[in-house]
């Protein structure tokens, strides 16, 4: 299994509208490093859900429902979405400079590339991050 962690902002998207909705696709990816990893994930791979911009935390676990197709969003056949359904809501929110603030998470794409939606999370920063939620 993989770990990624995708991101939204709570206005447009939130976690709550997430689980409300209890399965959706994960669309308007523009960004050829966050296409690659959304064409990278599988079925049963969990990822981190951030609220970004707002709040700026991890709040949430999705898990992979479907697999990369074709985003229904465009014709252009370079862009995919991925199915994602709520996994679990962290008991503890972690916030960006919780990330931050962490050494061991120094070199995680969340801190070095900030601005991609779409990032690969390695195994012990996953866990890491489960740790700061009380998980």
């Amino acid at each position: 299994m993989a770990y990624w962690l995708i991101k939204s902002e709570p206005f447009k998207y939130s976690w709550d509208q997430f689980v409300k909705d209890g399965v959706t696709f994960w669309d308007g990816v523009r960004n050829y490093g966050a296409r690659n990893n959304l064409r990278a994930m599988k079925k049963g791979d969990l990822a981190f859900f951030y609220h970004s911009n707002e709040g700026m935390e991890i709040v949430g676990i999705a898990k992979v429902a479907k697999e990369s197709y074709q985003d229904p969003t465009t014709d252009e056949i370079a862009w995919v979405a991925v199915d994602f359904k709520p996994h679990k809501k962290l008991k503890k929110p972690v916030t960006l400079a919780m990330v931050k603030a962490e050494k061991s998470l120094a070199q995680m794409a969340l801190i070095r590339l900030g601005r991609l939606s779409v990032q690969p999370v390695l195994e012990s920063e996953w866990n890491t991050i489960m740790k700061m939620a009380g998980e």
